[in-house]
């Protein structure tokens, strides 16, 4: 199939027209309008300093469903200590910061246009952050899109051990208590498999959002 060339124009190709790797399109820009569009139609940008903007929509998808979080005995007795203070909101643009630096030691990276996009997005009301903090530092976060009852998860980062999962841990909790159908998680990985993500059809994933939109 052919990858799609985004203009000015805020459309995107049908996910079902994407690559076997989920490469659908190429492209565009970063703006919040067509950000959204991209996420309520599960699509989502990643890409390397000086690539042009792709956006994916990967079959299958890594999601979670927040009430089935994993919660082992260690991290059980963590959170009942409060090693860790989680908060919510208080430095958005520290957070992502952290995790494109994270990325770039890894061989990826959050660009610097992507981290004022998602910036906007969280003036806006759109992007969330989760922070966890030792001693008053900033030892761990993450960060994603929320859009009705779906939350859309990008990155994480970690300095001290288990912060991050402390983080995406407590938010599981409360998207769970607020009815939120999902966590998109994006593409697999063990360290989110152990924490009760799995991997759906894209299809089904499409319908979730559906759902969860107009919930």
């Amino acid at each position: 199939m052919p990858i799609f060339r985004l203009n000015d124009d805020l459309i995107f190709p049908h996910p079902s027209l994407a690559e076997e790797d989920g490469l659908l399109a190429v492209y565009g820009d970063l703006c919040p309008d067509r950000l959204m569009l991209a996420y309520q139609n599960g699509i989502f940008p990643w890409f390397s300093e000086g690539e042009p903007i792709l956006w994916w929509s990967p079959d299958p998808r890594f999601i979670l469903y927040p009430q089935d979080i994993k919660v082992s005995h260690s991290m059980k007795k963590l959170l009942k200590k409060n090693t860790y203070r989680i908060s919510f909101d208080t430095c958005f643009r520290d957070v992502i910061s952290n995790c494109a630096g994270v990325r770039k030691e890894s061989g990826t990276w959050i660009t610097d246009d992507m981290i004022e996009a998602y910036s906007k997005l969280h003036e806006l009301g759109h992007a969330h952050s989760v922070e966890a903090w030792y001693e008053n530092k900033l030892v761990g976060g993450l960060y994603g899109i929320s859009i009705g009852k779906c939350f859309f998860g990008e990155s994480m980062f970690s300095v001290m051990d288990n912060a991050s999962k402390a983080a995406f841990i407590t938010l599981c909790k409360k998207l769970d208590s607020e009815g939120y159908i999902m966590v998109d998680c994006q593409v697999y990985t063990k360290h989110l498999e152990s924490l009760g993500a799995v991997n759906i059809p894209r299809e089904e994933f499409l319908k979730l959002i559906k759902k969860g939109i107009l919930r």
